[in-house]
């Protein structure tokens, strides 16, 4: 959106394009808070962590 402010503008101009500056709702982030407990886990999450880094060093065969 492009809004122009010239110069020598009164401030009822001023005031009309912050009305549609603040008119659209911000973007929201993201809610981790929704997914909070969701996940039920047998070890230590770091433990887990550390175990999918260091799957590349193991030997598989």
């Amino acid at each position: 959106m492009v809004l122009l402010l010239k110069k020598g503008a009164n401030k009822k101009d001023i005031e009309a394009i912050e009305k549609k500056l603040y008119k659209e709702k911000a973007l929201s982030g993201f809610n981790a808070k929704k997914y909070n407990g969701v996940l039920s886990l047998k070890e230590d999450p770091l433990t887990s962590q550390l175990n999918l880094r260091n799957d590349w060093e193991r030997d598989i065969s």
